[in-house]
């Protein structure tokens, strides 16, 4: 699914109306019906609204959603805030035919005239959706910021007023959403951690928009789909053995942490690999050929930690490197080692990511197509910190092209940074699976599709993808506090069966 701009959006509305064809105030109706629609059939239904509208088109939205909701015989107020100019065609042609269903139209001229909020009101925001190119002030601020102030469940049309909808919108007053129904397609603005207290919900209402304009626009920003993750699953042949789908080799453990070698080395054999052996210190022995007698185990010199891989590196399709690793001097030198003499794409994560950090990313060989998967922290770590978190996404984007790998950065949409300057947002997954090990279980998913032969790119999208829907699928059985990292990896199985092509 792709990600537009604002510019776009306004172009995709322009084709609509073109090819369809369509008026822009009938295409304004069929939004306002989708919010509607949603809108009673929510929890809010039976409850009044207090509807605030600019004089733009987002303004029209909620003047039509407004004569809808009192056709229905809702309790609905609608109030107009007065700027001067009399406002876009659509919002005067919604403001005629409301005057003709009610007389509860206010205009707000300055802040003594704001409406006292009850709390059983609904607060429906459809001030400045998508347009705005600077930040809001004056009487729009201070209305904002008493909308804000009251705790009432806001419902923001499109955009949450105030809210850039392709750049970082940090220190800019905008409207704190309990639900945003936003039209048609995700905006940038929405994926981003920086502006996730203010888009509360988010909610897409498909309004009809021209599907060619979809097919022919080229988009540098995407959301995964599990259409999308399904085309990329590659169906196992008849006559295929183990040989056939790779051996990988998982470096991961120390002393205290042998459970997050044992996750990951789980999850990558759930994921396909045919044979895995993992590098463990000595006293991870036992517990790996215990707990998963599937995989093989090398055991370090070392008791506690690892030191040195002397293994014949060459016979690995893959290498995962991190979980549970440790930053220890020796272990650090381990590392640079494998780094410097295996050229395959491998997954590094965790402390492994922390140790480069350390070095220095620009004086590490990490293998081209190798799979960089940092949480926040150790992004910033490996990489500086950025003002906002647009920025961010474009320090990844240019790491990626620079490494000429694939960096995953871990938050609600986890975001995949590729090479070629795209980059994929993921939709599945859930706060639950906020615990130790769920990283592990990723490392170890995208081991098991690199050593089966996926391309970095496409091992990423169906690992992040899977990893999510896993997650999801674990909550529903057990709810948010009570999942662990192997009950996403007990999930596995159905999620790969959900995404067979």
């Amino acid at each position: 699914m792709k990600i537009y701009t604002a510019e776009q959006i306004k172009a995709w509305d322009a084709c609509t109306m073109e090819h369809e064809p369509i008026t822009s105030i009938d295409l304004m109706e069929r939004a306002a019906m989708a919010c509607a629609d949603w809108i009673i059939h929510s929890v809010y239904a039976n409850q009044p609204f207090h509807i605030f509208c600019g004089k733009g088109n987002n303004g029209g939205d909620g003047l039509a959603i407004a004569r809808l909701l009192l056709q229905l015989n809702k309790e609905v107020d609608i109030y107009i805030l007065e700027h001067g100019a009399p406002g876009t065609l659509e919002f005067q042609t919604n403001l005629h035919r409301l005057h003709k269903t009610t007389h509860r139209i206010h205009f707000l001229q300055s802040a003594d005239t704001f409406p006292f909020i009850n709390k059983e009101d609904i607060i429906v925001d459809a001030l400045f959706g998508i347009g705005l190119s600077r930040p809001v002030a004056g009487l729009a601020a201070e209305l904002i910021n008493k909308i804000n102030q009251t705790g009432n469940p806001v419902i923001s049309i499109d955009l949450p007023s105030g809210m850039y909808a392709d750049k970082s919108s940090l220190g800019i007053p905008s409207i704190m959403a309990t639900e945003t129904l936003s039209f048609q397609a995700w905006k940038p603005a929405l994926l981003m951690e920086e502006n996730a207290s203010f888009s509360g919900n988010i909610h897409l209402l498909n309004i009809g928009l021209h599907a060619a304009f979809e097919n022919e626009q080229k988009t540098a920003w995407n959301m995964l789909t599990g259409d999308e993750i399904r085309k990329l699953m590659i169906p196992r042949k008849p006559f295929s053995h183990k040989g056939n789908y790779g051996h990988a080799l998982l470096v991961a453990g120390s002393k205290g942490k042998m459970g997050a070698a044992l996750l990951a080395a789980e999850a990558c054999l759930r994921s396909g690999a045919g044979l895995l052996t993992v590098h463990l210190p000595a006293s991870g022995y036992e517990i790996m050929q215990t707990a998963l007698p599937e995989a093989m185990v090398s055991t370090d010199i070392q008791e506690d930690i690892i030191s040195q891989i002397q293994e014949d590196l060459s016979v690995y399709k893959t290498i995962g490197m991190g979980p549970g690793l440790g930053k220890e001097t020796i272990t650090a030198e381990a590392l640079m080692h494998v780094l410097k003499h295996y050229r395959n794409p491998m997954v590094i994560d965790a402390d492994a990511l922390n140790i480069i950090a350390q070095y220095g990313v620009k004086n590490v060989s990490i293998p081209p197509g190798s799979i960089l998967t940092p949480h926040p922290g150790e992004f910033e770590r490996l990489f500086g910190k950025t003002p906002n978190h647009f920025e961010r996404v474009n320090l990844a984007l240019g790491k990626a092209a620079e490494l000429q790998s694939v960096i995953i950065l871990k938050t609600k949409f986890t975001l995949i940074a590729c090479p070629d300057g795209t980059v994929f947002f993921n939709p599945t997954g859930n706060p639950g699976m906020a615990k130790g090990g769920s990283g592990d279980v990723l490392t170890g998913i995208l081991t098991g599709l690199l050593s089966r032969g996926y391309k970095s790119v496409d091992a990423a999208k169906i690992g992040v993808y899977i990893h999510g829907y896993a997650g999801d699928l674990a909550v529903a059985d057990m709810g948010m506090e009570s999942i662990l990292a192997r009950d996403i990896i007990s999930r596995l199985a159905a999620s790969f069966v959900e995404m067979q092509p």
